[in-house]
């Protein structure tokens, strides 16, 4: 008779105290870190069971049921690449040659020098924040004129930590007047003219985040003439482009103008909004050049920027823009289709200051329909906003920022009643 086979666990390794120590000391020295404030801001919605809650502090776009929105011709371009049985194969370092060739175009316009001679030096990114990201360490690496970067006040959260992180500097230049809600235009200039020659100098090419406030075109002809005379280098952030205004050329003024008036600029680039490709990360990198040697060369330190960084971009959301911006009927329907977004906003704009107005406000609300783009710097002071969280269940930054994406035609009164209570 078989005698019984026992099974012996392996007897679990005791760790003495000293070797317990060691483990929970290691990262003993770790601070916790703030919260993301915008992440939070979700998340504390998500928890509120309040029927008539409303997020307005998410920058993505939403349609008037509260919906994400996939546009069609994205839809159509997923559709037709599935059919190609396409590979999966790695990209290049500097991505898909046709969608950075599509990029270029986008933004400085077919019929510009830059592009007709073959001077824009560009890679594809991880959206807008890779490629500011990018843009911060090839500055660090080869301007030559100094490490300090010139950003305007306010500005978009995540530019401070990411050209800090870069290795740059950071500095600022006066841009909002919090009493006109609008433009310090004289203070701009005063600062740019300020700054040591040939400074960095990041410009929102439209759609100003947080603000919403964009100098007109001849604001932009005196900032361009300032930027001139001090030598400074431009360097262009543009995640809006059609997503603003609903017209692509208008929103590339500012950029095309200083190409054609001979500025040497950096241009970072994100069709999260502008094509609703937010989980994609798709943007691009570029900087003009002054001759073909010279983007060859500037090509390849990008390649060694990128190579140790993420080695090549993501194929998929690369393969839907390009087949959108370099297929005539996509491009189109793209066109119409980023118009119809960026209506709905500036709809949104006009409806919620006619409520405010119907309900007899004594404030002045010109600033929500002057401002322009996916946020609106409302004015609300942070108290304000604290009691529209906690009495009438809206969320937003604390600076008052409203994401218009977040207001349809449903709540569109509920917020103006509850901003009227706030700021009586």
């Amino acid at each position: 008779m078989l005698s019984k086979l026992r099974v012996v666990k392996a007897a679990r390794p005791v760790l003495c105290s000293s070797q317990r120590l060691a483990c929970i000391s290691t990262w003993a020295n770790v601070p916790q870190g703030p919260p993301d404030a915008i992440l939070g801001i979700t998340e504390a919605f998500k928890k509120d069971n309040d029927p008539q809650k409303m997020n307005l502090g998410v920058g993505a776009y939403r349609d008037d049921q509260g919906k994400p929105f996939v546009l069609s011709c994205v839809r159509k371009a997923e559709k037709a690449l599935l059919e190609q049985n396409l590979d999966k194969e790695y990209l290049g370092i500097l991505g898909l040659a046709d969608f950075t060739k599509g990029a270029k175009i986008l933004a400085f316009g077919e019929n510009s020098r830059v592009v007709k001679e073959n001077l824009v030096s560009s890679t594809q990114t991880i959206s807008g924040t890779g490629a500011l990201r990018i843009g911060g360490a090839f500055l660090q690496r080869f301007y030559p004129h100094g490490k300090k970067i010139y950003l305007p006040t306010p500005t978009w959260g995540n530019h401070i930590p990411i050209f800090k992180d870069s290795g740059l500097e950071v500095a600022h230049y006066r841009y909002f007047d919090k009493a006109t809600i609008g433009l310090d235009i004289n203070g701009m200039l005063s600062d740019i003219k300020a700054m040591p020659k040939n400074s960095i100098v990041l410009l929102h090419a439209c759609a100003h985040n947080p603000t919403g406030v964009d100098p007109t075109k001849e604001q932009w002809h005196e900032i361009s003439e300032a930027v001139k005379a001090g030598g400074h280098f431009a360097f262009f952030d543009m995640a809006y482009q059609g997503f603003a205004s609903g017209d692509i050329n208008k929103d590339a003024y500012a950029l095309r103008y200083f190409a054609e008036q001979g500025h040497p600029v950096a241009l970072c680039q994100s069709f999260a909004k502008n094509m609703g490709m937010y989980g994609e990360r798709i943007g691009a990198f570029s900087i003009v050049c002054e001759s073909s040697q010279q983007k060859e060369a500037v090509d390849s330190q990008l390649k060694i920027l990128v190579r140790p960084l993420y080695s090549n971009p993501p194929l998929n959301g690369a393969r839907i823009v390009s087949s959108v911006l370099n297929d005539k009927a996509l491009y189109s329907q793209w066109l119409g289709e980023v118009k119809t977004m960026a209506d709905r906003i500036i709809s949104m704009r006009t409806q919620l200051k006619k409520n405010l107005q119907d309900l007899g406000s004594s404030k002045q609300w010109d600033h929500i329909t002057n401002q322009i783009g996916m946020f609106c710097f409302s004015g609300l002071t942070p108290e304000q906003v604290e009691k529209l969280r906690s009495d009438h269940h809206i969320y937003l930054t604390k600076d008052g920022r409203i994401s218009m994406a977040g207001i349809s035609s449903h709540n569109v009164k509920y917020l103006a009643e509850s901003i009227h209570l706030v700021t009586k």
